[in-house]
């Protein structure tokens, strides 16, 4: 009887019983906290390079133009390639690219549409990102004639 008392008054790894419940979640916090902040750069850097594809076909840039004229193919080449250094893998069928459309009811703009579906590092641990929130992007640049 003596020996079970003192077993529950010993408070030796006490500290290590407290530190193992409190570290899975403060992990999945983090873990998930840096999840977010990936999603939320990788669709800034989708707008940005979006922005600057309609700038590349507005003004006819040497990376969207072939002999003076608008690309499409030189254009998605562009965009991938310039994705690929920031770190985000696209595909020619996320790149949906207009030379001469409408914006908001005006015409005579490029625009440029890019969609990804976004890839959790740590799908087990954040289980809302496994099947991957798809991330999209679009600009307008007026066309230079």
């Amino acid at each position: 009887m003596r020996a079970l008392r003192r077993f529950f008054r010993h408070e030796g790894g006490a500290s290590a019983l407290e530190f193992a419940l409190v570290a899975a979640p403060l992990l999945m916090i983090i873990v998930g906290t840096v999840e977010y902040g990936r999603a939320l750069w990788t669709q800034q850097a989708m707008q940005s390079l979006a922005i600057s594809a309609a700038r590349c076909i507005g003004v006819q840039q040497t990376h969207c133009t072939t002999s003076g004229s608008y690309s499409l193919a030189k254009t998605r080449t562009w965009v991938i390639g310039e994705a690929a250094k920031l770190g985000v893998p696209l595909q020619t069928a996320n790149i949906t690219v207009n030379a001469s459309t409408t914006c908001q009811g005006v015409s005579g703009f490029a625009t440029v549409e890019i969609s990804y579906v976004f890839v959790s590092a740590a799908p087990q641990v954040v289980t809302a990102m496994v099947l991957g929130p798809t991330l999209r992007a679009n600009a307008c640049f007026p066309v230079q004639t």
